[in-house]
């Protein structure tokens, strides 16, 4: 079945060069009319996005129908080949080109009733978002913790050299569709688990951990598997945070999606950080969303936008809320890093950044521990980070600026308003001299005190250094 997919061009690329950007931009957006025009020629790839992409039913003779009937991806009937699943290609996101193929339930579309309960989806915005995120160091054992249909683990079997694989899910229809997804990816050894949370893996350690779990907050217990765990608010993404450090090895990365309850009165950065113990973490929120709008992206989601219980759900909901005093929702990246000294940041980043962040995550939470330890007594030499430039505002002509800015322009695109000392010396350190005598030159061109200029770096450097100003 692979040979079939793989011959006829059914790959991200292969579909993207088909489709061309306007109906590749409407589907995008799930408008499928655009895409059913431009593959109607009635070639191989043509036929497998009508069949598997699209969904819609194609002639039984316009391809090899007995390999697809025989995979059970498809039914026969009145001539035409129906699909029974869905069957996307998946494309790497550090440059490895097509690594597999996920199978999945077909995509729920409105009008098609609510999803079923163990319903199984396939690759989609989140998990594109973990792949992004995920660190692309080296890695001997993996754990896939709520495998849905096997997406993560096909990313990461497609690395090199391949890791051992892990995969759980409390739903065994996922386990079933994820094994099918690793045959047709050439996903050998790989080791499935039913169970929740960790259960399935107690007492192992793992070089990396993850999941893009259940993590929707809805009341009424666990309606939809694949979102909702059935645990009270945002406890099962609580539950994995403050476990996953356990059954990971020295150095091992933990890299979860997550929702967060914004509760009134209390710091959403303070609650979740309370969630982190004993290791490295950087926890970043990416959106926040009111109740309202949280409740109708989920109901859309279940298709249930529009049904005569459309307004008592979204009342139910409400009332979840309002009960616990839920003001919002926030949504983004949680990783751990096991190792000794841990360092933490919590933070608020919503503009777009350098993909794909697991390129560099590793340096991002090394630049945390740095931030922490840095003394400019201790002889430390650092660089300006690559990519830096500086902007400097104010009146034209004026003949010192109002205001200095530090702008990265990779990985996470940071700005920061620095003053002299730090614009100084981002111009002058390449990573060749100590601090120290940087910052006694820069006090002697200025005719600042070099006591009071150390003394500034010493408040600055760390916070700088932290945000990846310097390294």
């Amino acid at each position: 079945m692979r040979e079939l997919l793989v011959g006829a061009g059914y790959t991200v690329a292969g579909v993207r060069e088909l489709l061309g950007n306007v109906a590749g931009g409407a589907l995008a957006r799930d408008e499928i009319v655009p895409a059913l025009r431009a593959t109607r020629g009635g070639s191989p790839v043509e036929v497998l996005t009508r069949l598997f992409w699209l969904q819609v039913p194609v002639a039984v003779d316009a391809i090899g129908s007995d390999e697809l009937l025989a995979a059970g991806l498809v039914e026969a009937s009145g001539g035409e080949l129906r699909a029974l699943l869905r069957v996307e290609p998946v494309e790497g996101v550090g440059g490895e080109g097509h690594v597999g193929y996920v199978v999945s339930d077909l995509k729920h579309r409105p009008g098609a009733g609510v999803p079923a309960a163990d319903h199984v989806v396939g690759a989609g915005g989140a998990s594109g978002n973990l792949a992004r995120l995920v660190v692309h160091r080296g890695v001997d054992n993996v754990l896939d913790l709520g495998t849905g249909c096997g997406v993560q683990a096909v990313h990461l079997a497609g690395r090199n050299p391949p890791a051992r694989i892990t995969a759980t899910d409390v739903n065994p229809r996922a386990l079933e569709l994820a094994a099918m997804s690793f045959a047709l990816s050439g996903v050998e050894g790989a080791e499935l688990l039913e169970g929740s949370l960790l259960e399935p893996v107690q007492g192992r350690r793992f070089d990396l951990i993850v999941s893009n779990p259940p993590f929707v907050v809805a009341p009424g217990g666990r309606r939809f598997t694949y979102r909702e765990s059935g645990m009270e608010g945002d406890d099962f993404c609580r539950s994995l945070v403050r476990e996953a450090p356990e059954y990971l090895s020295d150095g091992g990365y933990c890299q979860l999606l997550a929702n967060w309850l914004h509760v009134d009165g209390v710091p959403w950065d303070e609650r979740v950080g309370a969630w982190v113990d004993g290791c490295d973490a950087w926890i970043v929120q990416r959106d926040v969303q009111d109740p309202a709008e949280y409740i109708e992206l989920w109901l859309r989601d279940s298709c249930e936008a529009g049904t005569p219980e459309y307004r008592a759900r979204y009342e139910e909901w409400l009332d979840h809320f309002e009960r616990r005093n839920v003001v919002g929702v926030g949504f983004g990246w949680i990783t751990l890093r096991r190792g000794e000294r841990p360092a933490v940041r919590i933070e608020d980043l919503r503009h777009a950044v350098e993909e794909p962040v697991g390129a560099y995550v590793g340096e991002i939470l090394d630049g945390l521990r740095r931030g922490a330890e840095f003394s400019t007594g201790c002889g430390q030499v650092v660089a300006a980070a690559p990519g830096l430039v500086q902007e400097q505002v104010g009146p034209p002509g004026a003949e010192d600026p109002e205001r200095i800015v530090l702008r990265q322009t990779e990985c996470l695109r940071r700005a920061a308003g620095v003053g002299t000392v730090e614009a100084g010396l981002a111009g002058v350190c390449d990573g060749t001299l100590a601090v120290e005598p940087l910052l006694d030159a820069i006090a002697q061109l200025t005719g600042m005190d070099p006591g009071q200029v150390r003394s500034h770096a010493d408040v600055v450097l760390p916070e700088l250094i932290a945000d990846g100003f310097f390294v």
